[in-house]
């Protein structure tokens, strides 16, 4: 399978996407309603040949330039953020913009989180694709202050081993060329509550799923989770395999993989192609 960015991948149905986004009530208060049923929903377009989608899970999917999020209206926080990331992308280094996390200007009249919903709540805004990630363009890392990109995590953790992990997945997509990236929260048995007004979930554990393609043309994929707490992690005690987290999250990741290629890339972890021992 040649490796395509949705970048470039999806560019014919961006402007579809768009379209098919307002037809489906994108400026409605009601997340869940839907004006027509026999329009088919972006996630399910967004998801035609792209890697680093996971199959839809129901949520407002809204595409930028740098990732693609799909947002629940129900948690205020994003289910997954996708996006792939490539050497050069990588290799780029900006001063961290001072942009203000805000609304998503994309998802209009949908309820979102906001900054005073965090404030004085001991919790941080955590990005789920780092601002570090988007330093090839000033847009980009703005667009990573979108409220869809945020959930609330532990301090600690955010400027700790979360950050560290996020290091290293910039030092493999420079060893393999690109490195497909999914981020999200594990909500589980919110054992946290809400923070602000608006009740905006607080994730019990967060994970990422990567995936790469090795010089030879075979894949090999990746998962870590983390309690949104402060303890300390190591990566080889965090990692597992696709199918793992895909039972803990109940998220089908990278099913643009060929059913073979995929039931074989995920079922185990090589920790040796990612430098883990």
């Amino acid at each position: 399978m040649n490796k395509k960015s949705w970048k470039t991948v999806a560019g014919g149905v961006v402007v579809l996407g768009g379209i098919l986004y307002y037809a489906i009530g994108g400026t409605g208060s009601d997340a869940s309603s839907v004006t027509d049923p026999d329009i088919p929903a972006v996630e399910q377009t967004l998801s035609s040949g792209s890697l680093e989608l996971p199959a839809p899970t129901g949520g407002r999917v809204v595409q930028h330039g740098a990732y693609v999020s799909s947002y629940n209206p129900k948690t205020l926080i994003p289910d997954w953020v996708a996006y792939e990331l490539t050497a050069d992308e990588a290799s780029v280094r900006r001063e961290r913009s001072d942009t203000q996390f805000k609304m998503d200007p994309d998802l209009r009249g949908v309820t979102q989180a906001m900054r005073e919903d965090y404030s004085g709540s001991g919790w941080t805004k955590g990005h789920m694709m780092p601002a570090a990630d988007a330093a090839f363009s000033t847009t980009a890392q703005e667009e990573t202050f979108y409220f869809t990109n945020v959930c609330p995590q532990n301090e600690t953790l955010n400027a700790g081993d979360w950050q560290y992990l996020e290091k290293r997945v910039r030092s493999w997509a420079k060893r393999y060329g690109s490195v497909w990236v999914v981020t999200g929260p594990i909500v589980g048995k919110n054992r946290y509550g809400t923070i602000g007004e608006r009740d905006v979930v607080i994730p019990d554990s967060f994970y990422k799923a990567l995936l790469v393609r090795r010089e030879d043309g075979s894949y090999s994929a990746i998962a870590f989770v983390m309690d949104n707490d402060d303890e300390r992690y190591m990566l080889k005690d965090c990692s597992m395999s696709i199918n793992e987290l895909e039972t803990l999250t109940g998220i089908d990741f990278f099913p643009g993989l060929d059913d073979r290629i995929e039931e074989k890339v995920e079922s185990s972890v090589k920790r040796s192609d990612w430098g883990i021992k």
